[in-house]
């Protein structure tokens, strides 16, 4: 994963159907350039590596998400 899809996992923004999910709060925010990049990866899919091994754990993803829907 890149540095910008290894963070978006460490905080939670990365869901178990391996797809960004940015949260409704900043959807509020008023728009600067940061931030409108990242509301345009909600929704999107990251490339993922080529090595199943190399890849995010589905059930551990699935354990951090409810952390970001709270």
């Amino acid at each position: 994963m890149s540095t910008l899809h290894h963070d978006a996992f460490d905080a939670n923004l990365l869901g178990p159907d391996f797809r960004i999910h940015v949260s409704p709060k900043l959807h509020d925010q008023n728009d600067v350039d940061l931030l409108a990049s990242l509301k345009g990866l909600d929704g999107s899919k990251p490339r993922l590596p080529a090595e199943p091994a190399d890849r995010p754990v589905r059930d551990l993803l699935e354990q951090r998400f409810p952390r970001f829907q709270s």
